[in-house]
């Protein structure tokens, strides 16, 4: 018996291997996003130009101003955004026991996206700090949209159905949406910033903000990593959660806070991208399975991955011109949505 539960503690986590060819894989998609592009680089210039990097050494040359000025900031944005998205959606699905829930499906993202154009809109800033404004509003925008979202769907249903908070999702993106018409046509003067948010791109990313998004990830991703437990409880129901000695209120709070400071920031930094939390997680899972303890770090990984090949795409597919990065995950996404969809009607 001892054995046999010593077994299962050790299997209830990701083991060193597994790990490793995650973090072997995304690596690999990083070099490959560095070196591919509107230039290519050999891979040999750029593990020199990375190490002169590492060691401190001032590089020169057209080589060194691609892979250190203009890509490795944006791909490490890139990954860091597609992190805390996937995230962010692995978490939501576990804590609503719903394969459909994600920023994007339940009109967060959209929420920020408001708030962030708001602070464009109106040129909310804060001393020193030029774009905490918008990162602080489209935070507070993802925080009061999802109890918004989540408030009007138990209303109308209890068990908090799929088609209800899908439903629910929907009506509120279509509110958002004429909210920033509006707003739309009495700031024409600064309708080419907020279309960056309703589009989302990280092409003008900088060592700045992949700073932010990895102290966010850091601070609020290791929170939701420490909830693994109580999501992993939360799929039995939250009356046998609570039985079980888990605090449900407290972990909702918490981790949907977590959710909606992760979601502002990424809007804050790359606009609206759509559609990660969704169909990394759902992916991820037919890998690993249901645990949290293996499902966040394997999301978190896929997500970074799958964020670096969207963005791969967007800029090469129709070279010289560039996609916006949300075009690509939403056509993806759009499908994914609604085989998941399918598959949740028929069971």
């Amino acid at each position: 018996m001892r054995t046999t539960h010593t077994a299962m503690k050790k299997s209830d986590k990701m083991n060193f291997p597994t790990y490793l060819i995650f973090s072997l894989i995304t690596i690999g998609v990083m070099l490959l996003c560095i070196c591919v592009g509107s230039v290519s680089v050999p891979l040999k210039d750029t593990f020199t130009v990375l190490a002169q990097a590492i060691t401190g050494q001032k590089g020169e040359g057209l080589t060194w101003s691609i892979i250190i000025i203009r890509r490795l900031p944006r791909v490490l944005c890139v990954a860091l955004t597609g992190t805390a998205l996937s995230l962010s959606g692995a978490a939501m699905q576990g804590l609503l026991k719903n394969p459909l829930a994600d920023g994007s499906t339940l009109g967060v993202s959209s929420g920020a996206s408001l708030g962030a154009v708001i602070a464009i809109a109106f040129g909310i800033t804060f001393p020193g700090l030029p774009f905490a404004g918008t990162m602080v509003m489209a935070v507070i925008f993802a925080f009061i949209s999802l109890l918004i979202i989540l408030g009007l769907a138990y209303k109308l249903d209890c068990s908090l159905s799929t088609n209800t908070i899908i439903l629910i999702g929907v009506i509120f993106s279509m509110f958002v949406s004429s909210g920033m018409s509006i707003i739309i046509t009495f700031a024409a003067d600064k309708i080419q910033g907020i279309t960056f948010w309703t589009m989302g791109s990280l092409a003008n990313s900088s060592y700045v903000n992949a700073a932010i998004l990895a102290g966010a990830l850091v601070i609020f991703g290791g929170i939701i990593f420490g909830n693994a437990t109580e999501l992993n409880a939360f799929a039995i129901g939250e009356d046998n959660a609570r039985h079980i000695g888990v605090n449900v209120r407290r972990t909702k709070l918490l981790v949907l806070i977590c959710v909606a400071v992760l979601l502002g920031v990424c809007v804050s930094v790359g606009g609206t991208i759509g559609f990660v939390g969704l169909v990394t997680p759902h992916m991820v899972r037919m890998i690993v399975g249901p645990n949290h303890k293996k499902l966040l770090p394997a999301s978190a990984f896929g997500g970074a991955v799958f964020l670096l090949l969207a963005d791969l795409v967007a800029r090469i597919l129709l070279n010289p011109m560039e996609l916006p990065i949300g075009v690509v995950t939403s056509l993806v996404g759009a499908v994914v949505f609604v085989f998941i969809f399918y598959k949740t009607r028929r069971r």
